[in-house]
Protein backbone atom coordinates (compact mmCIF):
# COMPACT_ATOMS: atom_id res chain seq x y z
CA UNK A 1 0.00 0.00 0.00
CA UNK A 2 1.59 3.76 -1.37
CA UNK A 3 0.43 6.14 1.40
CA UNK A 4 1.24 9.31 3.38
CA UNK A 5 2.93 8.56 6.52
CA UNK A 6 0.76 8.30 10.05
CA UNK A 7 1.66 10.12 12.74
CA UNK A 8 2.40 6.72 15.23
CA UNK A 9 5.04 5.66 12.48
CA UNK A 10 7.67 8.25 13.21
CA UNK A 11 9.75 5.05 14.65
CA UNK A 12 9.73 3.17 11.13
CA UNK A 13 10.70 5.94 9.44
CA UNK A 14 13.83 6.95 11.32
CA UNK A 15 14.35 3.42 11.67
CA UNK A 16 14.06 3.25 8.06
CA UNK A 17 16.21 6.19 7.41
CA UNK A 18 19.13 4.47 8.98
CA UNK A 19 19.66 2.89 6.09
CA UNK A 20 20.78 5.88 4.32
CA UNK A 21 23.71 6.02 6.48
CA UNK A 22 22.01 8.22 9.44
CA UNK A 23 22.16 7.77 12.87
CA UNK A 24 18.71 7.05 14.52
CA UNK A 25 17.93 10.43 16.83
CA UNK A 26 17.01 10.36 20.17
CA UNK A 27 13.18 11.00 20.13
CA UNK A 28 13.22 13.68 22.31
CA UNK A 29 10.99 16.94 22.77
CA UNK A 30 12.57 18.85 19.43
CA UNK A 31 12.43 15.89 17.18
CA UNK A 32 9.23 15.85 18.41
CA UNK A 33 8.12 19.28 17.59
CA UNK A 34 9.75 18.48 13.92
CA UNK A 35 7.58 15.98 13.66
CA UNK A 36 4.45 17.75 14.76
CA UNK A 37 5.63 20.64 12.01
CA UNK A 38 6.16 18.29 9.54
CA UNK A 39 2.90 16.66 9.97
CA UNK A 40 0.96 20.26 9.47
CA UNK A 41 2.44 21.61 6.34
CA UNK A 42 0.16 20.99 3.94
CA UNK A 43 2.87 21.39 1.51
CA UNK A 44 5.25 18.64 2.87
CA UNK A 45 4.33 15.02 1.89
CA UNK A 46 5.87 11.73 3.51
CA UNK A 47 4.66 9.01 1.15
CA UNK A 48 5.72 5.17 2.18
CA UNK A 49 5.20 2.02 0.97
CA UNK A 50 3.49 -0.53 3.69
CA UNK A 51 4.09 -3.90 3.34
CA UNK A 52 3.41 -7.02 6.04
CA UNK A 53 2.26 -4.00 8.34
CA UNK A 54 5.36 -2.40 8.37
CA UNK A 55 6.96 1.12 6.34
CA UNK A 56 9.03 -0.84 4.25
CA UNK A 57 9.99 2.18 1.50
CA UNK A 58 9.75 6.15 1.21
CA UNK A 59 10.39 9.12 -0.03
CA UNK A 60 9.40 13.01 0.75
CA UNK A 61 7.93 15.60 -2.08
CA UNK A 62 7.78 18.91 -0.84
CA UNK A 63 5.84 21.33 -2.47
CA UNK A 64 7.58 24.94 -3.22
CA UNK A 65 5.44 28.03 -3.66
CA UNK A 66 6.72 30.04 -7.08
CA UNK A 67 6.54 33.60 -8.12
CA UNK A 68 8.13 32.58 -11.74
CA UNK A 69 6.22 29.76 -14.42
CA UNK A 70 2.61 31.87 -14.49
CA UNK A 71 3.22 31.51 -10.69
CA UNK A 72 3.17 27.42 -10.66
CA UNK A 73 4.51 25.74 -7.73
CA UNK A 74 7.69 23.05 -8.30
CA UNK A 75 8.33 19.81 -6.46
CA UNK A 76 11.32 18.74 -4.78
CA UNK A 77 11.80 14.76 -3.66
CA UNK A 78 14.38 14.34 -1.05
CA UNK A 79 15.04 10.99 0.82
CA UNK A 80 14.40 8.23 -1.09
CA UNK A 81 14.89 4.94 0.62
CA UNK A 82 13.43 1.32 0.86
CA UNK A 83 14.90 -1.11 3.23
CA UNK A 84 17.15 -3.61 2.21
CA UNK A 85 14.91 -6.54 2.99
CA UNK A 86 12.28 -5.33 0.23
CA UNK A 87 14.46 -3.95 -2.50
CA UNK A 88 13.49 -4.48 -6.55
CA UNK A 89 10.01 -4.99 -5.44
CA UNK A 90 9.12 -1.53 -7.11
CA UNK A 91 8.19 0.28 -4.20
CA UNK A 92 10.47 3.28 -4.48
CA UNK A 93 9.20 3.27 -8.12
CA UNK A 94 5.41 3.32 -6.95
CA UNK A 95 6.19 6.12 -3.87
CA UNK A 96 8.05 8.16 -6.44
CA UNK A 97 5.09 7.75 -8.89
CA UNK A 98 2.63 8.83 -5.57
CA UNK A 99 5.32 12.25 -5.12
CA UNK A 100 4.38 12.51 -8.99
CA UNK A 101 1.02 12.32 -8.22
CA UNK A 102 1.07 15.16 -5.27
CA UNK A 103 2.81 17.28 -7.61
CA UNK A 104 0.56 17.21 -10.74
CA UNK A 105 -2.68 17.60 -8.69
CA UNK A 106 -1.01 20.85 -6.84
CA UNK A 107 -0.29 22.06 -10.64
CA UNK A 108 3.58 21.83 -10.31
CA UNK A 109 5.24 22.68 -13.56
CA UNK A 110 8.37 20.47 -12.52
CA UNK A 111 9.33 17.57 -10.15
CA UNK A 112 13.16 17.89 -9.37
CA UNK A 113 15.19 15.29 -6.92
CA UNK A 114 18.89 15.02 -6.70
CA UNK A 115 20.93 12.10 -5.08
CA UNK A 116 24.86 11.73 -4.07
CA UNK A 117 24.71 8.43 -5.19
CA UNK A 118 27.33 7.82 -8.22
CA UNK A 119 26.41 3.97 -8.03
CA UNK A 120 25.07 3.14 -11.84
CA UNK A 121 21.87 1.39 -10.52
CA UNK A 122 20.90 3.75 -8.50
CA UNK A 123 21.46 6.68 -11.42
CA UNK A 124 19.49 3.99 -13.68
CA UNK A 125 17.00 3.77 -10.98
CA UNK A 126 16.31 7.31 -11.01
CA UNK A 127 16.43 7.22 -15.08
CA UNK A 128 13.99 4.54 -15.50
CA UNK A 129 11.36 6.64 -12.97
CA UNK A 130 11.55 9.24 -15.50
CA UNK A 131 14.42 11.65 -14.09
CA UNK A 132 17.10 13.06 -16.54
CA UNK A 133 20.75 14.57 -14.93
CA UNK A 134 20.63 16.64 -18.08
CA UNK A 135 18.31 19.69 -17.80
CA UNK A 136 19.94 20.60 -14.81
CA UNK A 137 23.03 21.18 -13.05
CA UNK A 138 22.71 20.84 -9.26
CA UNK A 139 25.33 22.96 -7.18
CA UNK A 140 25.57 21.87 -3.24
CA UNK A 141 27.47 23.88 -0.33
CA UNK A 142 26.70 21.98 2.43
CA UNK A 143 26.45 24.37 5.73
CA UNK A 144 27.67 23.23 9.53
Amino acid sequence: MIREIKKEEINQLLELYTQMNNDLPTIDDSVLLLWENILSNKNYHIIVAELDEKVVSSCTCVIIPNLTHNQRPYAFVENVVTDINYRNRGLATACLDYAKEIALNNNCYKIMLMTGSKRETTLNFYKNAGYNSEDKTAFIMHLE
